[in-house]
């Protein structure tokens, strides 16, 4: 067993969303607003998703895990927040999507899966945990050679801090205040250099942005405040 690569703190924070973690409106509606992006730009990545063998890590809720299970992957998602796994698995018995929850850090389910995904989602968690490179390596370890491995997380610069914590958080109130931490966010060639490290190939880049008017987020090749990154394991 590993120590957990987990705030206690954070994980806390998240469990107390919990209740409203599936009300479109409530105080997760940021991640209800760009969950069918994220889908489109993981399917996009993958080709398809029917059939794959998919881990979400840092599943929460299971709002991308269901949405992913919807398009036929096998999927199994993991956390380390009780109360988030517990609506998850409470909402896939309503919904009727079949989704496989465990609670455990994705460094010791790299131990006992090993090379078992043909993809794996990483998406708005490493910038909640002490050490980001280490879940990218479990990431690694987890999807199958020829793999694909998609992260997804903030960037630190002046420009992330304003819109990202002043507005988002203050201002616009579209996160919960202390929803992020500034010195937790990571760039991109950090986040490069980590899965260059742990064996794997930068496929992707792409940016999300917000559009106040339409209150819409698109894909773009800003990749100034939120940003995904695929990646590929060798064959």
């Amino acid at each position: 067993m590993h120590a957990a690569n987990a705030d206690p703190a954070e994980l806390d924070k998240f469990s107390a969303f919990a209740s409203s973690w599936w009300d479109p409106q409530g105080e997760l509606k940021t991640l209800h607003d760009i969950n069918p992006l994220r889908l489109d730009w993981i399917r996009t990545q993958a080709g398809t998703l029917n059939g794959l063998r998919t881990l979400d890590v840092g599943c929460g809720g299971g709002l991308l895990a269901e949405a992913m299970a919807a398009e036929g992957a096998q999927v199994t998602g993991i956390d380390l927040a009780k109360q988030a796994l517990q609506i998850a698995r409470l909402h896939g018995h309503e919904s009727g999507v079949q989704v496989q929850y465990e609670c455990v850090s994705a460094e010791d389910y790299a131990q006992q899966q090993a090379g078992q995904f043909d993809l794996v989602t990483c998406m708005e968690l490493l910038e909640h945990v002490p050490d980001p490179a280490s879940v990218v390596a479990a990431c690694a370890r987890l999807v199958r050679p020829g793999g694909l491995v998609c992260f997804s997380t903030l960037n630190r610069n002046p420009k992330s801090f304003l819109l990202a914590i002043v507005a988002a958080e203050y201002v616009m109130r579209m996160v919960p205040r202390g929803t992020h931490s500034y010195e937790q966010f990571i760039t991109p060639s950090e986040l490069a250099a980590a899965a260059r490290g742990a064996g794997l190939e930068v496929t992707r880049l792409s940016g999300m942005g917000y559009h106040p008017l339409t209150q819409r987020y698109s894909l773009t090749p800003d990749t100034g405040v939120n940003y995904l990154m695929a990646t590929r394991r060798p064959a």
